[in-house]
């Protein structure tokens, strides 16, 4: 029987984040903050590593770029 072949799971910390998205610290928890106006709903949610330690799942972080993409393309830009 076949199993199924599942990606090992790549996650971001903070400054991976900021370096490959080119986006401040400040930007980065605006956009995962509700009460900012710079909340994006679509934007991948950190995920608790442990203590106040946080990451991002680098697939989910693709996604989300790969979307920011898309839409351009459908805002003629």
């Amino acid at each position: 029987m076949a199993e199924s072949i599942r990606p090992a799971l790549s996650i971001l910390r903070r400054r991976d984040l900021e370096a490959r998205l080119r986006l401040s610290r400040s930007t980065i928890y605006d956009k995962i903050n509700p009460n900012s106006p710079r909340y994006d709903a679509s934007f991948p949610k950190p995920i608790p590593l442990g203590g106040a330690a946080v990451g991002w799942l680098a697939h989910e972080v693709d996604d989300w770029l790969n979307r920011q993409i898309e839409t351009r393309g459908k805002q003629g830009g």
